[in-house]
């Protein structure tokens, strides 16, 4: 299993007897970098908390690193959606980053300086240390979500899962994120949820198409069949700036929201 970090089988899960994902099957790479699309409802952060082992399948089996998923959080970094700060509640961004660190399980074992020192190294994969000292109130959006990111990095995973994590910040931001991201996959695999298609086909190498079931395509192109697979005619907006940059068909259509999401 050295070579297999992710393994999903014939997974079926479903909210109140509503099907949200249905015969789901995967194998994630230790040198992975995925992009999961899809429209909103269509399972897409479902799938990523069965890989965390915080839902259970009705149906299938996921491993992660040969164990069965929830045996495996610890060698998971999760980025979440929607991350939440108090802007005004006065917390330093390596405060933050050490959480990871209590979350980890080993707080007995592991002397505080050593956690300081794996705290800061995380820090600076992200660029972040200058700001080790700075309340996360005064940081940017792209800023914070590096925070994020270290505090995730300090559980030293194998694999890293983010949640659209460039929401709301800006075309540059994504770029230097996406970048980061790319540096990151030389040490672990990367599952990263997104709705940039833009950005994303630029730095991932390839992509995992979910709306109820799952189309992998082994290349980080985007194409309008894939777009028609995953979103026929459900009334789905899908960044129709970023179609048109790629020369495909678009349309805009009513978003919603769904249960699966």
């Amino acid at each position: 299993m050295n070579d297999t970090v992710v393994k999903i089988e014939d997974v079926t899960f479903a909210y109140n007897g509503q099907k949200v994902l249905e015969n789901v099957s995967m194998t994630v790479r230790p040198d992975d970098f995925i992009a999961m699309i899809g429209p909103n409802g269509g399972g897409k952060t479902t799938l990523l908390k069965l890989i965390l082992g915080l839902l259970k399948p009705n149906m299938g089996s996921i491993r992660v690193l040969g164990e069965h998923a929830e045996k495996a959080s610890h060698d998971i970094g999760y980025v979440p959606q929607d991350v939440h700060i108090n802007r005004h509640f006065p917390i330093s961004v390596i405060d933050v980053v050490m959480m990871g660190r209590l979350k980890s399980g080993k707080r007995f074992k592991k002397s505080l300086d050593k956690d300081r020192h794996v705290v800061l190294h995380a820090l600076k994969q992200m660029e972040m240390a200058a700001y080790a000292d700075t309340k996360m109130g005064e940081l940017s959006g792209g800023q914070r979500q590096r925070v994020f990111i270290a505090r995730a990095l300090v559980t030293q995973p194998k694999l890293m899962l983010l949640d659209e994590p460039t929401a709301g910040i800006d075309s540059k931001g994504q770029a230097e994120f996406f970048q980061l991201l790319k540096e990151l996959n030389t040490e672990m695999a990367i599952i990263v949820v997104s709705h940039d298609l833009l950005v994303i086909s630029t730095y991932v190498k390839s992509v995992a198409c979910v709306n109820k079931h799952l189309h992998y395509h082994p290349q980080a192109e985007i194409t309008g069949e894939m777009l028609e697979t995953m979103y026929p005619s459900t009334g789905e907006t899908i960044c129709p700036v970023e179609l048109v940059a790629h020369g495909l068909p678009h349309r805009v259509l009513t978003d919603h929201e769904g249960v699966g999401e």
